[in-house]
């Protein structure tokens, strides 16, 4: 019953949409998987300049498949000018294939299901509520400690798809947790609010959805981000312990929150490490169908004797790191074990690396500002972003996950597809 309702549901929408089409005839888009591994849900990026058909004006995608079938696609603003950048959807393609689909431009957007979230609350004082916003600013004298109250929800932005949540503590500390969890739909807006609307750790507990299983510590998480500047470990941000931030301020933005894709956006200003003074931005993006986030890194101001660091918490492990070597692309770092909260589930932890920029890895201390960390060391240069990805496999959402080669395989085969190359051909 509920696959006829579902497809109810898009051929209404379908229909609405094709009654509201603008009558420009439309592009065809031939997707060519180049590679030989069968893709599903590769991630499909076209930029505004490739689509030269594009008219003017608040218009949607409609982006059909050969067989007629519509296709979750949305416009991202990411550069945030109020003016779309990209087109983005994900699609199945098989090996060495190609499939050809058709864009049209709508009136009024198709209400697809959501499988990409983020969730973000701020309040403004200790005797305030929690209220849902699009972005704010910390500053160094803000922390909890100080302050005597947290100001963010989950302690700063949480972002989903329908297989594994992540969130960031935007409240100096900048590590990466992850939230399991149980079911594809999406986490309810209430985690991280108790019912008076002010913040409360009430993710800690299991819930129909999941929970946090993480424990971070003083680590960066899994995909956090520091330096090494010459031998000296650089922590971006502060500990639950300290009075002030070594960030001037921070600058946290949504650029898309859509069915098919999530964007958001960290702009550290001044971040003042031994002396030195450093820009640093983030950007993280999450879409269906992958047990993990993509993450960028940009540095202003270098001096060239910087490693970026980016981390993988061990402190509930005592297993080895496993080092592989995909492709001619990527590298991936992995552990698995019981390392979730109190060692009570099995959970994989991996990062997948650029080949090009990677450097090893090392271990963080036992204790410190930066401590019980894998830590991958990457080049590194001046206003260059590298990018790389962060996964966390949770028994509880897939039980293949409480075996390490089931793991590694998933990773592996994750690599393989994001290293696949799709060509994309624009034809009026």
């Amino acid at each position: 019953m509920s696959k006829r309702i579902t497809l109810l549901a898009c051929l209404l929408g379908c229909l609405t949409s094709c009654q509201s089409e603008k009558d420009s005839g439309g592009q065809e888009v031939t997707l060519t998987n180049t590679s030989s591994v069968n893709l599903v849900e590769k991630a499909i990026s076209i930029k505004r300049g490739e689509l030269t058909g594009a008219p003017d004006g608040e218009l949607y995608p409609l982006v059909l498949s050969q067989r007629g079938d519509t296709i979750p696609a949305q416009l991202d603003d990411l550069d945030g000018d109020n003016k779309w950048d990209e087109l983005f959807f994900v699609k199945d393609l098989p090996a060495n294939g190609e499939e050809t689909v058709h864009l049209k431009w709508i009136d009024t957007p198709v209400n697809f299901e959501k499988r990409t979230s983020v969730r973000f609350g701020v309040r403004s004082s200790v005797e305030g509520k929690v209220q849902p916003a699009t972005s704010d600013t910390f500053y160094a004298h803000e922390l909890p400690g100080v302050m005597g109250y947290q100001p963010y929800q989950t302690d700063g932005p949480s972002w989903e798809n329908d297989k594994v949540g992540f969130r960031h503590y935007l409240d100096g500390r900048n590590s990466k947790d992850v939230f399991g969890k149980k079911v594809s739909y999406m986490s309810p807006d209430s985690v991280g609010i108790n019912q008076e609307g002010v913040t409360e750790d009430n993710y800690h507990v299991m819930e129909a959805w999941g929970r946090d299983i993480l424990s971070v510590g003083n680590s960066v998480g899994i995909g956090g981000i520091a330096l090494m500047i010459g031998d000296t470990l650089a922590r971006l941000g502060v500990t639950q312990a300290d009075s002030l931030n070594n960030v001037d301020s921070t600058f946290f933005q949504i650029l898309s929150e859509g069915p098919a894709r999530s964007v958001i956006n960290y702009q550290y200003h001044n971040w003042k490490p031994l002396n030195r003074n450093y820009e640093v931005e983030e950007t993280t993006s999450i879409w269906p169908g992958m047990y993990a986030y993509k993450n960028s890194a940009r540095f202003s101001h270098l001096q060239g004797d910087e490693t970026l660091l980016i981390g993988l918490v061990n402190s509930e492990t005592q297993q080895p790191l496993t080092e592989i070597a995909t492709d001619d692309k990527y590298v991936i770092l992995l552990t698995h074990d019981k390392q979730s909260y109190n060692k009570e589930w099995w959970l994989g932890l991996a990062l997948i690396l650029p080949k090009e920029a990677y450097r090893g890895y090392m271990k963080a201390p036992e204790t410190g500002s930066l401590s019980k960390s894998y830590l991958a060391k990457l080049k590194v240069e001046k206003d260059k972003p590298v990018e790389y990805y962060a996964v966390a496999g949770w028994e509880l959402s897939d039980e293949g996950f409480r075996n390490p080669a089931y793991f590694q395989e998933y990773v592996r085969s994750l690599a393989k597809k994001l290293s696949a190359e799709v060509k994309i051909t624009v034809e009026e």
